[in-house]
């Protein structure tokens, strides 16, 4: 019987330009080192997945790669989605990821680094929420368009989940369904003021 050759893959090898197991195990290391409140670094990155800095810096060769690597941990896919639809069916399942990485999560939202790595998605992240609620808020005239857009966004963002964690002891599929609920109120109001200022309250008021 002719002998069977095997071949057994190291999972840490880099196939091509990109292994998704080395990746995965580098941005383990990064949420480990955020909920420890340390400072994201390619050497402390190294020493958490036991790689080397060289193999750290091929996937994310700067500090700003790195800090892209915990956003998009910290935020899954559909976290700034196309449409207000997948707006509103993304929020269960990011703030259950907020559950999942608690400790991570509390310490991107307080820390300095935490706060480097919103400041570097900053740009992006208000144009695109820009351009989500573009329609709802055609009417509105500036700051008033500005001040609605942000609430939206606030309404399902992590200092929302934060917040009535840490007040009102609900989890994450408590969160999405009262943020959930105010985004829909915030939206069924838009679709009734037209060009009202806020200032003069709801839509259905008078």
């Amino acid at each position: 019987m002719a002998a069977r050759k095997f071949l057994l893959s190291d999972p840490a090898k880099p196939e091509g330009s990109d292994n998704p197991h080395t990746r995965a195990k580098i941005e383990d290391a990064l949420i480990e080192l955020m909920a420890e409140g340390a400072r994201l670094t390619h050497d402390a990155a190294a020493e958490r997945a036991k790689i080397s800095r060289r193999t750290v810096y091929r996937y994310f060769p700067d500090q700003a790669a790195l800090r892209a690597a915990i956003w998009g941990r910290m935020s899954p896919p559909g976290s700034v989605p196309a449409s207000l639809d997948a707006l509103l069916d993304g929020i269960a399942p990011r703030f259950a990821a907020f559950d999942r990485e608690a400790p991570a999560a509390m310490v991107m939202m307080a820390s300095a680094e935490g706060r480097a790595i919103r400041n570097q998605m900053r740009p992006e992240l208000v144009a695109r929420f820009r351009e989500l609620f573009a329609e709802p808020t055609a009417s509105l005239p500036e700051p008033d368009r500005r001040q609605a857009i942000a609430m939206l966004q606030f309404a399902g963002s992590s200092l929302a989940w934060r917040e009535m964690r840490d007040l009102w002891g609900m989890d994450g599929e408590q969160i999405a369904t009262a943020c959930r609920w105010a985004i829909e109120v915030l939206l069924a109001d838009l679709a009734k003021r037209g060009d009202k200022p806020l200032s003069e309250g709801p839509a259905t008021r008078g």
